[in-house]
């Protein structure tokens, strides 16, 4: 597995980008922010590496700082959004930082209004990441989002937790139609937790 890569910029074509070490040219995609990052072709380069594997295909990810490739880490955590989605929501506009606190802050409609984030990307995002994002910031040095009251991990199952989560998807935008729709497809076990059932009902959301 490739990790790091250190060499010059043969070249670049779009998102990608050829980098030489020792006489062999690496094929790397990265993101318009490390894109921005980076020197004319010739120029000294050095990028942490994901390497992906996909059937017969291997695909290399690059970032030219820590921060971007912890934040993509993240974001492939999350379901459907493979690394290549990350890379997108990576281009979207926002830095790494400005992303984590849109995301920490449960900001969907910045997070919406980005290029080429959908609405149900942006709900996940924030139902999957929001606190590991306000651990990142705190990581990164960054001011954390602000305090807000948490569900309790353990309630106990009831219909006022169904309805919580009506309420919250209502809270987000979604049609009234849409909700019941939705809220219909639960089945909420003893153990469940508001954020379970918040997560299962946005993925049954139409896109």
């Amino acid at each position: 597995m490739i990790a790091h890569l250190r060499g010059s910029l043969l070249e670049r074509s779009g998102a990608t980008v050829v980098v030489e070490v020792g006489g062999v040219g690496y094929e790397v995609v990265l993101s318009s922010h490390s894109l921005a990052e980076i020197g004319p072709d010739g120029s000294p380069v050095a990028l942490r590496v994901y390497t992906h594997y996909q059937q017969n295909d291997v695909t290399l990810y690059g970032f030219t700082d820590a921060l971007e490739r912890q934040l993509f880490d993240l974001l492939i955590t999350v379901k459907n959004v493979g690394p290549a989605s990350a890379v997108k929501i990576l281009s979207s506009g926002a830095s790494p930082i400005d992303l984590a606190r849109f995301i920490a802050g449960g900001q969907t409609a910045a997070l919406h209004g980005l290029r080429g984030v959908g609405k149900k990307t942006a709900e996940l995002l924030v139902v999957e990441l929001r606190d590991r994002c306000e651990e990142l910031l705190l990581s990164w040095g960054q001011p954390s989002a602000p305090v807000r009251t948490s569900i309790p991990a353990t309630r106990e199952v009831r219909v006022p937790l169904v309805d919580d989560v009506a309420s919250a998807l209502g809270q987000l935008g979604w049609r009234p139609t849409e909700v019941d729709k939705a809220i219909a497809q639960l089945a909420p076990t003893p153990d469940a937790t508001f954020e379970g059932l918040l997560r299962q009902a946005l993925r049954s959301m139409p896109r």
